[in-house]
């Protein structure tokens, strides 16, 4: 389903739409219409898809875990976002994922860490969001990411 996107600034615009385009896409186990999304989020500026997928990320964590995140918990994502993925898409990196966990979650060492190349970050990133939401829709968790980032950056 595609949404409209206007009322967000314009470089937010089409992050948002290939965003919802690619959970969408995993969503529904449609290979093609995710390498689509993510070929399309991986020509987009790095810094600030990275910061609206890991926003909603962590924000989706926060949410299934609410009295917080133990090794246990990380784990336990990592595990049911993996093989859920794997049963349809073969190329899932358990890698990948717990990279976007350690980002997400603000635990990443990036001067140790070299990061993914930006189409297999935002697969990887819509398989995660995907398996978190399960068949709710993405608009409302890219929204309330943004929402929160705008805050952020009005405080700042």
């Amino acid at each position: 389903m595609d949404h409209n996107w206007r009322h967000l600034p314009a470089p937010a615009r089409p992050i948002a739409a290939a965003a919802s385009a690619a959970v969408t896409a995993a969503q529904a186990h449609d290979a093609g219409a995710l390498d689509a999304a993510t070929a399309e989020l991986a020509t987009l500026d790095a810094a600030q898809t990275g910061l609206i997928l890991g926003t909603a990320i962590r924000l989706l964590l926060e949410r299934g875990h609410p009295d917080g995140l133990d090794s246990d918990a990380v784990r336990e994502v990592l595990a049911g976002c993996v093989r859920s993925a794997a049963a349809w898409h073969p190329g899932t990196d358990p890698q990948v994922v717990l990279y976007l966990l350690a980002a997400a979650l603000g635990v990443l060492d990036e001067d140790e860490t070299a990061a993914p190349k930006p189409d297999v970050l935002a697969r990887h990133a819509a398989l995660l969001l995907a398996d978190q939401l399960g068949a709710r829709p993405p608009r409302e968790i890219l929204t309330a990411a943004l929402t929160e980032i705008e805050h952020t950056q009005l405080n700042d």
